[in-house]
């Protein structure tokens, strides 16, 4: 199926529910479309030793959380490099030569903020099919998604839900193949030997994280972080919500609506 129109999209959903199966079938079934992966850009620029990854990998280093400012210059430069977003204000360099932040008593400005104008009028982004993407990994609050309006907007926000049991029950299922990240579930995908790995016969084993004491904390931690996004998101009329148990029976909805959008 062909796109008309651009889709800039987003998928919130809570951990487990399955948003990343809905990209790559999304991804699939809708040529245009790419996925622009926030950790993603992190992890390349660390690894090519930009300046900004320079920073973002002295921030991790230190244990503290990746800035806004910083996540949305790596996501403002792949879209004006990809054309996608366009500017008459001089454009930022993403390999300048500053790489050291000033300090708050410094009284200077962060280099940033300085080459990253955040205003709506600052921007023109294009409306063609081939300027489609999904974004993944950011926003994730509803103070990131403002700042995100200010760059591109966001034309359609999917809201997948799936009951807080299923989710859980699907964890406690999870049997995993550590060396290629094969995934199994004993419920509805398990392994045709069980505890080994249909394509190695090497055993599979648990996540260490996937107890579910700590699954109920993090969907707990998703609803009250989550809820102020989606009416963000409500009052600009872009949320549509899909519900299912599964992520078969979510994806025949989700490309019915992304093609009743987007395709005619």
């Amino acid at each position: 199926m062909r796109l008309s129109r651009a889709a800039r999209v987003i998928l919130v959903g809570a951990p487990g529910v399955g948003k990343g199966t809905q990209t790559e079938r999304l991804l699939k079934r809708f040529p245009e479309l790419s996925a622009i992966s926030s950790g993603d850009l992190l992890r390349k620029n660390v690894r090519n030793r930009t300046p900004l990854g320079i920073q973002v990998e002295s921030k991790m280093k230190a244990g503290s959380l990746v800035p806004d400012t910083m996540i949305l210059r790596l996501i403002l430069n792949e879209l004006t490099t990809k054309g996608w977003l366009t500017t008459d204000v001089k454009p930022y360099r993403l390999n300048y030569s500053a790489t050291v932040e000033p300090t708050p008593s410094s009284g200077a400005q962060d280099p940033f903020m300085v080459s990253l104008p955040l205003t709506p009028e600052a921007y023109n982004y294009s409306d063609s099919p081939s300027a489609s993407f999904i974004l993944d990994g950011f926003p994730r609050t509803a103070s990131q998604a403002s700042k995100i309006d200010d760059l591109i907007p966001i034309n359609l926000v999917v809201n997948i839900c799936t009951p807080k049991e299923i989710i859980l029950d699907r964890i406690c299922n999870r049997w995993v193949h550590e060396p290629s990240g094969r995934i199994y579930n004993t419920t509805f995908n398990p392994p045709k030997v069980p505890g080994k790995d249909d394509i190695t016969g090497e055993p599979l084993t648990r996540r260490s994280d996937d107890d579910p004491e700590v699954w109920q904390a993090r969907l707990k931690g998703f609803e009250e972080t989550s809820l102020p996004l989606l009416e963000h998101y409500d009052k600009m009329g872009v949320l549509w919500t899909v519900k299912g148990n599964s992520s078969d029976e979510i994806s025949p909805k989700l490309f019915a609506e992304f093609g009743r959008r987007f395709s005619s």
